[in-house]
């Protein structure tokens, strides 16, 4: 984990936002989709609408037309308006930064909630999206069968708690820009000697690679 600390020293949360609430919407909006497309949504959505209220304000129709370009935008404008019924409802209007109260509110699983009391709140916490995933299981650190939450529960066993936070961007990083799904960068990567994966991928090539087992 230290080679991928220099490599991305300065990795951080990519959606923009202002506040808890802000940062809770463009979680939502990323589920699969990317941060640079939320990103050029987010600032007329979040100059339009700034509370809870807000959104509740409109049609539904309305805020689907707003993120209309966001994968899957009428099931999110959908929980946007619902969680923001529920913060009203049950939190004052405001974000809750308990991590499982935050998964009681519509559209808010269990990594964006660890991304909300990390990023928001900084809380230690450990968000396995599918950049996390993929990186660890690549480097052996989890195995493949492994799910989301088996791969959560390994890093928070290996990594120290107060780099929790610190080690979920840069892997996100790590798997944003370099050892990427299609097209990983194995011939340039620090850390091929560790890679099952990229070991296998340079084979194919005629290249010899030793093993080696990843320190965190």
């Amino acid at each position: 984990m230290e080679t991928i600390g220099r490599m991305f020293p300065h990795a951080h949360c990519e959606l923009h936002h202002r506040n808890p609430f802000e940062l809770a919407i463009a979680v939502m909006l990323s589920a699969q989709c990317t941060d640079a497309l939320v990103n050029r949504v987010t600032p007329s959505l979040f100059a339009k609408y700034r509370e809870p209220e807000d959104y509740l304000a409109v049609p539904l129709e309305q805020l689907q037309q707003d993120i209309r370009s966001i994968g899957l935008y009428r099931n999110k404008a959908k929980h946007i308006r619902q969680m923001c019924a529920r913060l009203i409802a049950d939190y004052g209007g405001m974000l809750p930064e308990d991590r499982n109260e935050l998964m009681k509110l519509p559209g808010i699983g269990r990594k964006s909630a660890n991304v909300i009391v990390s990023v928001a709140f900084g809380k230690p916490a450990l968000a396995v999206d599918t950049h996390v995933a993929r990186v660890t299981k690549r480097l052996g650190i989890c195995r493949w069968k492994d799910s989301v939450l088996d791969v959560e529960k390994t890093l928070m066993k290996r990594v120290p708690k107060e780099k929790w936070s610190q080690t979920h961007h840069r892997l996100i990083f790590f798997g944003r820009y370099h050892c990427k799904a299609q097209s990983p960068n194995c011939p340039e990567c620090p850390l091929l000697d560790l890679c099952r994966e990229g070991k296998k991928r340079m084979k194919k090539r005629g290249f010899a690679v030793e093993g080696k087992k990843i320190e965190l």
